[in-house]
């Protein structure tokens, strides 16, 4: 993982899983903005361990605020 890519963020409490575009990698988290979900826009500093896996970037379809 690196910036810029775009990794799925598991979901917990009330919001679902979703994407998450990755600025900087630190030891025990990343920072970086959700590109979708209720948060989409927003930046944000989960843990690693929210780190489902990074999206190949054929899975990120054109027309999301990723393609923008």
């Amino acid at each position: 993982m690196e910036p810029g890519d775009v990794v799925l963020i598991r979901a917990f409490d009330d919001v679902p899983e979703h994407w998450f575009r990755v600025e900087e990698v630190y030891e025990d988290c990343i920072t970086g903005q959700a590109l979708t979900g209720p948060f989409q826009g927003e930046y944000g500093e989960p843990e690693l361990s929210m780190v489902i896996r990074v999206l190949d970037p054929s899975e990120v379809p054109l027309g999301t605020l990723e393609s923008q």
